[in-house]
């Protein structure tokens, strides 16, 4: 369960962003203007803060602004109608942590969040390896083995497979990877992602027992233990 604060100006969007969270387990608070965020956020401790930029008596860019200078490090996710390269830019240089441009699909809004609440705390420990079932992937060694099998990996294969163990569990993306693997911040329009998952797949889960990394259609990717 995650604390959220939505700070979101649009009353409709916001009921709906908030309903949504709740059914998922989550805790939502909704703040409708700049000020009023600002205060909540630092009167509070939340998990993940989703900031609209275009916001009333104070914008969300300086509100995410406000919280660096006083020391908040809460992963913030901005919601914005601009979402032109630039646009980008400035929300991550503001000390954004994501960016995610309106219109979007909810389930890609809550991978987001999800993946924003994972990432380690600012001083805390290092994760040198990831884990799911008996695939093994360690950082360090930049090697990988399933049981007692060692695979070989490409250097795109490795982020790509340690871009989903970091999110194991999750549903993530397109768009997801092409940021954060690709660094993309646009569609290609090529299956460059297909290549290299089809390629992964194969090495990960083609002469093993079960499969790990999954299809969601419609969605995604997730990589997770079918034991578990």
């Amino acid at each position: 369960m995650l604390r959220i604060l939505i700070i979101e100006d649009d009353a409709e969007a916001s009921a709906y962003l908030a309903k949504g969270l709740k059914e998922l387990g989550h805790l939502a608070d909704q703040a409708g203007d700049g000020e009023a965020g600002l205060e909540m956020a630092l009167g509070s401790t939340y998990d993940v803060l989703i900031v609209d930029r275009m916001l009333p008596l104070r914008d969300g860019l300086s509100v995410i602004e406000e919280l660096r200078k006083a020391g908040d490090q809460t992963p913030v996710l901005i919601l914005s109608a601009l979402g032109q390269v630039d646009d980008r830019v400035k929300g991550l240089k503001a000390g954004g942590d994501d960016y995610l441009p309106k219109p979007y699909a909810f389930t890609e809004l809550q991978a987001r969040v999800e993946a924003l609440s994972r990432r380690p705390k600012a001083g805390g420990e290092v994760v040198t390896s990831y884990q799911v079932g008996d695939l093994i992937l360690d950082r360090l060694a930049h090697s990988c083995r399933r049981g007692e099998t060692d695979i070989p990996l490409q250097p795109r294969e490795f982020r790509l497979l340690e871009y989903l163990m970091q999110h194991a569990g999750q549903v993530v993306t397109r768009t997801m990877l092409l940021e954060n693997v690709w660094e993309y911040h646009f569609d290609p329009q090529t299956n460059v992602i297909d290549v290299h998952i089809s390629r992964l797949r194969s090495k990960i889960d083609k002469d093993f027992d079960r499969p790990l990394l999954h299809t969601i259609r419609g969605a995604g990717y997730t990589i997770r233990d079918t034991a578990d």
